[in-house]
């Protein structure tokens, strides 16, 4: 997976981009996506077949509606592909009626595009942004990431949410295309801004140019990604993790010598 299967307090790291053209209606702050649900994917993700809803949800509880929306809807697609996913399953998945949908996306397509801004957004900002800010090497924040990943069979079976929506969708959508090139720009913003600073502290090698490094690192861990989920064999991915923390650790600064400074 592209995540870690821990919880994680992030109730401030998700935010919606719904006011973007062809996106669902931007709902208020306080009825926009929290860390509930992301805690949950992150902890829990799938579990072995479609759920069964307790019942409908109460009424007049929009947030609540709009996070079992979600949590159904990032689920369907993540098994079955956005195309593939069907509106009626994700409504009894959620236990909520096309009314109650309607109230809060106006199409699939915008449920489509909010999973995307939100929920993948937020999972991928979980696993690599937060342990980027809070660590003083980006290095070992890095290398601790990469072997965090879920070598679990169901997962290595799904693969990268983000990867899987943006190789089906980028061709045929351009909001879809749009919103997931922003979270990989993010991504990559965020590694490459911590690679920078671990340049200024010591901790990375000077010559490293660090936009080269962080892309370099994104494509060889989806490509690691892509080709466990094919092979649907986890010793591909493992392989992909010894060689991207064999590949990190030439980042660091060699004993008793410094490079010189390339553009970074």
């Amino acid at each position: 997976m592209c995540f870690r299967l821990a919880e994680f307090n992030v109730h401030a790291a998700v935010d919606s981009v719904g006011s973007q053209p062809g996106g669902g209606r931007n709902p208020p702050a306080a009825t926009r996506l929290t860390g509930k649900i992301v805690r949950y994917i992150l902890v829990g993700m799938l579990p072995s077949g479609r759920r069964r809803p307790s019942g409908k949800l109460k009424a007049r509880d929009p947030e609540r509606t709009r996070e079992a929306l979600l949590r159904a809807a990032f689920g369907e697609i993540y098994r079955s592909g956005y195309r593939g996913s069907d509106v009626e399953t994700i409504l009894r998945a959620a236990g909520v009626t096309k009314g109650a949908m309607y109230h809060h996306f106006d199409s699939k397509e915008a449920l489509g595009y909010a999973v995307v801004d939100e929920v993948v957004g937020g999972i991928m900002r979980e696993k690599w942004q937060v342990p980027l800010r809070q660590a003083r090497d980006p290095l070992d924040a890095l290398i601790g990431v990469v072997r965090s990943t879920s070598l679990r069979p169901e997962h290595i079976r799904g693969g990268c949410p983000l990867n899987n929506l943006s190789q089906e969708m980028s061709p045929l959508d351009e909001g879809f295309r749009k919103r997931t090139a922003k979270v990989f720009n993010d991504w990559h913003r965020a590694v490459a801004a911590a690679l920078r600073g671990g340049k200024l502290r010591g901790s990375v090698r000077k010559d490293v140019n660090a936009d080269e490094a962080a892309t370099f690192l994104i494509a060889t861990y989806e490509g690691y990604m892509s080709l466990a989920k094919n092979s649907q064999e986890a010793r591909k991915l493992r392989a992909g993790q010894k060689a991207l923390v064999q590949y990190l650790e030439t980042l660091r600064p060699r004993r008793g010598g410094a490079g010189m400074e390339r553009h970074g």
